[in-house]
């Protein structure tokens, strides 16, 4: 039906405005490991002299030494988490999404507008068909009730002392008016058939151009797809070496 392309051409819109919270998400993860890394240098830091002038000695102050080196690592580890949600997968989505969509000087994106242009081209014909047989079917309509009720009307009248002759032979004449207008019917039925006929072409040209939606939403779920994955790398710990 006319104009309910607009959602899928709202889909450029939404996939820039899911870069953007992507983006933002990445931050904000990068900001608790780089805060986590923080907490654990200064917890390191703190326990250092303390550790080293303990009176353990031997394995035990090696092992207490060791429990704090390897939080010196696992620190300088989610720096580097830190980074990689940042310098990486942030600047990598922000970098396509700047390849992607192309702002319009006055709002709006060039994509969104070729495929509204398109859509609305190959529908244009199509709603105007659907105007000309609405206008013919409601046309059709009140003849009909028109028809309808001229027949009640005679029905009624017929045997009907009450109703004069001359009313009669009127409320006939009304009836017999209302039947001839059966030109209304082909008009209709003209309009109907036409609508029929052209439907096949509208829905391969709309296909057309929804085709080529789909193909450039494919590429975005694509991407996206690659860019979670790479921060699934980036946050998953177990499996780095350090």
């Amino acid at each position: 039906m006319p104009g309910n392309y607009q959602r899928t051409v709202k889909r450029t819109e939404d996939a820039f405005q899911a870069c953007n919270d992507i983006v933002v998400c990445f931050q904000e993860r990068a900001r608790v490991e780089r805060q986590y890394a923080q907490q654990l240098s200064e917890w390191s830091n703190k326990w250092k002299p303390l550790v080293d002038s303990s009176p353990l000695y031997g394995s035990l102050l090696q092992a207490w030494q060791c429990f704090l080196s390897s939080a010196d690592r696992l620190s300088a580890l989610h720096s580097s988490v830190c980074r990689s949600l940042v310098s990486e997968d942030g600047d990598r989505v922000r970098t396509w999404q700047k390849e992607t969509f192309h702002k319009k000087l006055f709002g709006g994106f060039k994509e969104s507008q070729d495929f509204g242009t398109g859509f609305a081209r190959a529908q244009k014909p199509w709603a105007k068909r659907l105007k000309k047989l609405d206008k013919a079917r409601s046309a059709f309509h009140k003849v009909q009730r028109k028809e309808q009720t001229a027949r009640d009307r005679e029905a009624h009248a017929k045997g009907n002392p009450d109703v004069a002759i001359e009313k009669q032979r009127k409320i006939q004449e009304e009836r017999e008016l209302a039947q001839r207008e059966v030109n209304v019917r082909a008009r209709y039925e003209k309009v109907l058939e036409e609508v029929t006929r052209y439907a096949p072409r509208y829905m391969e040209e709309m296909e057309c151009i929804f085709d080529q939606s789909q193909e450039e939403e494919r590429k975005r779920i694509s991407f996206l797809k690659q860019a979670f994955l790479s921060v699934h790398r980036h946050l998953d710990v177990t499996n780095n070496e350090r």
